[in-house]
């Protein structure tokens, strides 16, 4: 991950920054591993994505199941338009709440 590809923890949530693509998911992966443990809701902010292809939708894909499977809720804010394009053609609208 190049220093604009980040994650950082803030009270409730994350903040997440740079590009959510097919070279960065493996790590942001490995990065989010501990997000799911203990409780409560977990806020993902996305307001400093620059970038995200289909493999980033995957990814926060993979992370509301792991939610799930934590039963913890997990929301996303400040979604760029780009990622709430993937996310519309993709058919996951009602997934991710958006209208």
């Amino acid at each position: 991950m190049s220093q604009t590809d980040d994650v950082n923890r803030r009270d409730g949530g994350f903040d997440v920054s740079g590009r959510l693509t097919f070279q960065t998911v493996p790590n942001f992966l490995v990065r989010t591993a501990t997000w799911f443990d203990g409780a409560g809701a977990i806020t993902v902010d996305l307001a400093k994505v620059s970038l995200a292809d289909s493999a980033g939708l995957a990814l926060m894909v993979e992370w509301l199941g792991r939610a799930r499977s934590a039963s913890r809720e997990l929301r996303f804010v400040n979604l760029p338009e780009q990622v709430r394009h993937l996310i519309r053609v993709s058919g996951l609208s009602g997934v991710f709440g958006l209208a």
